[in-house]
């Protein structure tokens, strides 16, 4: 007799980790919608309404602002792929967890990476860049913007005047940060962004938004291939390198959301949709009015936890909007705290990785809940259970502290 299982119905949960969060409803409401085929003339004019809308979030005028069909880590390896030939240099700057993450996919391109590190709570100045550049000679600079696994955010600004400087293209995974804390694509002179909805887009994870520059198609166009099962007459074939995947071929995507919608992959329709309605609620809210609601419920989400007597990690001036690490008090045991909080009061907290593994919590504040109830939820049971593990702390502390914050105390 076959095994009979229930239809899904997920516990509910607060998720205030470092993501991914819940999703706003009206994106839930979206990924229900009816399906299309995929050259359906309703279904390109979403594809076409999803670039203009993201060339918005990512504060662009770049053409090639689209849809990679895959988690975050797919936008991620779709840019680097392309554009990294085998034993091309790379400079890799790393604070965190998910700058080793960038050595790892530049390795499996074939390049030839150089990594400057410091320690994870810290970020690089322009200066420190700089200096590897020159050093270095890369064809590309790839750098995260906000970290998670450390919750510190690398100031981008300087950083694309000095790699035109030096004829260096310049890449930020932004996934973290993005709607959350500034970004500007054209601004500060990025070539290639990519980030993924979990986080300030208000999402879940499976789509992953990018940004291309000029500069960036023009590289990677040199290795431009076309499937022999699809080729017609009037196309031409690159003269570099052939890609070394068919599904991350970013030439090959972009012929499939250019005019011509030369077929490379069915679309995740749901996921278009859903990404769509994330770029549509932030821009109804406003850049900078999302900005500066992370900004307020962080702050408020930080000065809660220090009422608590817990000490803040990393360097504050350089700490994301939306997501704040706290050390775990000593003879407390961190797991067994966020176990706790997770099965008696439905909220889920995040550990971290490498040298901070065991170290700190992380804390987050953000897309869609980024939001006033949520925070003092989160702080009134993290100090409940606190307390009935010993740890000292004034009753009310961190719910005070924040209320603080929100009446502009």
């Amino acid at each position: 007799m076959s095994e009979q299982f229930e239809q899904i119905n997920p516990p509910a949960r607060l998720l205030m980790g470092p993501g991914p969060i819940n999703a706003d409803p009206r994106v839930l409401r979206a990924m229900s919608a009816q399906l299309l085929g995929q050259y359906d003339p309703a279904m390109t004019g979403y594809m076409n309404e999803t670039m203009a809308l993201y060339r918005q979030v990512f504060k662009t005028e770049n053409q090639w602002t689209l849809l990679i069909d895959g988690t975050s880590r797919a936008g991620i390896e779709s840019v680097l792929v392309s554009v990294i030939e085998p034993g091309d240099k790379v400079l890799i700057p790393i604070f965190g967890r998910f700058g080793h993450l960038l050595n790892e996919i530049a390795t499996r391109c074939g390049a030839d990476v150089h990594t400057i590190e410091t320690e994870w709570g810290a970020v690089f100045t322009p200066e420190q860049i700089e200096e590897a550049i020159i050093k270095v000679r890369p064809k590309l600079l790839a750098i995260v913007q906000g970290d998670t696994s450390t919750t510190m955010l690398q100031p981008l600004e300087e950083l694309g005047a000095i790699c035109r400087r030096y004829d260096v293209l310049f890449y930020s995974d932004a996934t973290a940060s993005i709607g959350g804390n500034p970004f500007e694509t054209d601004g500060w002179g990025l070539d290639a962004v990519s980030v993924g909805l979990q986080k300030c887009l208000a999402g879940p994870s499976g789509s992953a938004p990018v940004t291309l520059s000029s500069r960036y198609v023009d590289e990677v166009r040199k290795r431009h291939h076309i499937e022999a099962g699809i080729r017609d007459g009037h196309h031409t074939e690159g003269q570099g390198s052939m890609i070394r995947s068919n599904y991350f071929d970013m030439p090959m995507i972009l012929d499939y959301w250019g005019e011509e919608r030369l077929n490379h992959h069915t679309e995740a329709t749901s996921m278009l949709y859903c990404a769509r309605e994330c770029a549509r609620i932030l821009m109804q809210e406003g850049l900078e009015q999302s900005i500066a609601r992370h900004q307020l419920h962080g702050s408020a989400m930080a000065q809660g936890l220090a009422a608590m007597n817990l000490v803040l990690f990393g360097d504050q001036t350089h700490k994301m909007n939306n997501i704040v690490g706290v050390y775990i008090p000593d003879g407390v045991a961190g797991e067994a705290v966020r176990s706790t909080l997770l099965q008696d009061f439905g909220i889920e907290i995040g550990t971290s990785f490498g040298p901070l593994k065991g170290k700190i919590w992380r804390i987050g504040t953000m897309g869609y809940n980024a939001r006033k109830d949520a925070v003092l939820i989160t702080l009134s049971a993290l100090e409940n259970v606190l307390r009935r593990m010993g740890h000292k702390c004034t009753a009310g502390a961190g719910v005070d502290a924040a209320m603080a914050v929100y009446s502009g105390q």
